[in-house]
């Protein structure tokens, strides 16, 4: 089973970024569509933004234009470079693995690391 291990999380102002980062471990990375999911309180876990075994992304509406998500096959990461950051994007953020096989299931989970927009 993989192992996912966030980081880059923080404090940033409104209209500022961050980049987050996940590193994978224990099964080849390059099996896995990668996924960043965020929660906020009192609310539920929501896509962010997906990245496919060969590279193509997917956004939810509220990131489109403002957030990437890449990856690096060889360093076993998956990157959420997100720009113009603003208040309502405070959650904590998750990295997610679906096994190329099992696209339907809920996959493996980081511990999260939390992101807070505010000045």
């Amino acid at each position: 089973q993989v192992q996912l291990v966030e980081s880059g999380g923080g404090l940033v102002q409104p209209g500022g970024s961050l980049r987050l980062s996940c590193v994978a471990s224990g099964t080849p990375f390059s099996i896995y569509n990668m996924g960043w999911y965020r929660q906020a309180p009192g609310k539920q876990r929501e896509l962010v933004a997906s990245i496919t075994t060969g590279g193509s992304p997917n956004y939810a509406d509220s990131v489109k234009g403002r957030f990437t998500i890449s990856r690096d096959n060889a360093k076993n990461t998956v990157y959420l470079q997100m720009n113009s950051l603003k208040p309502e994007d405070t959650a904590v953020y998750y990295c997610n693995a679906k096994p190329i096989w099992l696209p339907a299931s809920s996959g493996s989970w980081g511990q999260g690391t939390q992101v807070t927009v505010s000045s």
